[in-house]
């Protein structure tokens, strides 16, 4: 398990958001979380992580062991929770080791990592020997399962799982077996996943989510199917040819040619025939009455009007549905969130394996207020990109087909 930014320079100052899933990921052995998703923080019942002491470790070593070995990389938001944890990362300075040798953030966590294999085979009773190059001890090759860990429980057993192939280097400059010269399993996976933060707000978003991890896992236990992408869960009515057509029709030759046909083609999630849909949260908001929302600069001039006449087909019971992309559009659907009504939105980009919207969005899909659906397949964007008048075509097209409903609906002049 292992996910890099595109082009960075791990040698260099910067910030990070790295992420580490135990080996195993299903026996959770950090922890246990317990409380009520619908309680804020601050009230004795919301959500948190009680630490097994496997646990209690693995924070005891993010927070001392880094800083000890590595002046210049600090550890600051963290979260440990059962089966992984999440840390922001600022390194202020060029990484060097303490014999004054260049290095990289990977260095730091595999350091970070070991360590913590270290502890983690003493407290399970396999206790790390002195390692004089002589041979490996022999291990159980078929060891029990460990099971998930309680803060009052020690487990005394293992699950079998592979080896890891790092070294491992004693503090004191000692060389000590990794896991792949003693067959012990390690407790982490290999890798790490991280996000550098690029955009203005992207840092504080993270360190949001970070905080809210507890909170989210309960969410997404008492919503295990809303709180997940469905993929191919939305079918809309929209077949490649007339949406070929339509963009003809709108787009001018510049923005869409065969060229641009050729590249949209390869982002579309189809049938083959129809383009259909992943999508996050309840897919039974797509069961009411559904109305596009599309505002177009033509109608700027009635745009009050336009916003009235949604609010208050939202209010008699109708779904709102928007790809958000002008301004009037994200303002009549923003509204109808604060007013509490439900709606239904376009993502512009697919969803990756690990899709974690903004707590906003999470409350908001775990309370059947908003259904995120996406026609699109994932797509690793820089921060500088931004996407095409045809894609912002199809993706207003898409509106409308799964409304079955004209976005002029709303003009009675047009009816």
């Amino acid at each position: 398990m292992g996910y890099r930014g595109s082009r960075k320079n791990y040698r260099w100052a910067g910030t990070y958001h790295i992420t580490i899933n135990v080996m195993e990921r299903k026996f959770q052995p950090l922890g246990r979380i317990t409380g009520d998703a619908s309680k804020p923080d601050g009230d004795p019942l919301a959500p948190k992580v009680h630490l097994s002491e496997i646990g209690k470790m693995v924070e005891q070593e993010l927070l001392n062991s880094i800083r000890t070995h590595y002046p210049m990389v600090e550890v600051q938001d963290y979260v440990i929770m059962p089966d992984h944890l999440h840390f922001i990362v600022v390194v202020h300075r060029d990484i060097i080791s303490s014999n004054g040798r260049e290095t990289h953030l990977g260095q730091v966590i595999a350091g970070f990592k070991k360590g913590c294999n270290r502890r983690y085979w003493e407290l399970t009773g396999q206790p790390a020997q002195t390692w004089q190059g002589e041979p490996a001890p022999a291990c159980n090759p078929s060891p029990p399962t460990l099971l998930a860990v309680h803060p009052q429980e020690s487990p005394t057993s293992l699950p079998a799982v592979s080896p890891s192939s790092l070294p491992t280097v004693h503090p004191q400059g000692q060389k000590v077996p990794s896991s792949g010269t003693t067959g012990r399993p390690p407790l982490f996976d290999y890798g790490y996943v991280d996000v550098m933060p690029l955009k203005e707000g992207q840092l504080e978003q993270q360190r949001e989510y970070i905080r809210n991890n507890p909170r989210y896992r309960l969410m997404r236990k008492n919503n295990p199917k809303w709180l997940k992408p469905q993929r191919a869960s939305v079918r809309t009515a929209l077949t490649l040819s007339a949406l070929r057509g339509y963009l003809q029709r709108e787009c001018s030759p510049y923005q869409f040619n065969a060229d641009t046909w050729k590249e949209l083609q390869k982002r579309f999630l189809t049938d083959g025939t129809v383009i259909i849909c992943d999508s996050y949260g309840n897919t039974q908001l797509l069961n009411g009455t559904l109305l596009p929302v599309v505002c177009h600069r033509k109608d700027a001039s009635q745009f009050e009007v336009h916003k009235a006449r949604c609010l208050s087909a939202a209010a008699s019971g109708a779904v709102l549905v928007s790809a958000r992309i002008a301004k009037g559009e994200r303002d009549i659907i923003d509204t109808a969130i604060n007013q509490g009504y439900p709606v239904v939105t376009i993502e512009d980009n697919g969803f990756p394996t690990i899709f974690h919207p903004s707590e906003r969005r999470t409350d908001l899909c775990s309370n059947n207020k908003l259904l995120i659906v996406t026609p699109w397949r994932y797509a690793y964007r820089r921060v500088n990109e931004t996407i095409t008048v045809a894609e912002c075509k199809t993706m207003n097209c898409i509106v409308q087909s799964i409304c079955r409903t004209k976005d002029s609906w709303w003009n009675e002049k047009e009816r």
